[in-house]
């Protein structure tokens, strides 16, 4: 079994800041790509950034200079650093892993229960 458990979100004021952490655990042979995705009230669910296990990384256009995303191998946990943010980042955020749990299972995406970020005056 595989859990990832998100933390980080809230309220916060137009321009402020927000980090979001997810952690990976259980039976875990390899994570490939880790990303954070959103959904708002009435949207579908947008891909916000992405990570591979290398480090390269892909924004959204609307985040691009305001959103960092990074990831810790070691802890298998992944960030979401978040500056200047807009009321219109309010959302629910997802994260999600393409990882293995053994060397010879399929690779399979996992998410986690979602963050609420809030950003309002």
């Amino acid at each position: 079994q595989v859990q990832l458990v998100e933390s980080g979100g809230g309220l916060v004021q137009p321009g402020g800041s927000l980090r979001l952490s997810c952690a990976a655990s259980g039976i875990i042979f390899s994570i490939y790509t880790m990303g954070w995705y959103r959904q708002a009230p009435g949207k579908q669910r947008e891909l916000v950034a992405a990570i591979t296990s290398g480090g390269s990384t892909d924004y959204a256009d609307s985040v691009k200079g305001r959103f960092t995303i990074s990831r810790d191998n070691a802890k298998n946990t992944v960030y979401l650093q978040m500056n200047s943010l807009k009321p219109e980042d309010t959302a629910v955020y997802y994260c999600n892993a393409d990882l293995r749990s053994s060397w010879y299972s399929d690779r399979i995406h996992y998410w986690g229960q979602g963050t609420q970020v809030t950003v309002s005056s």
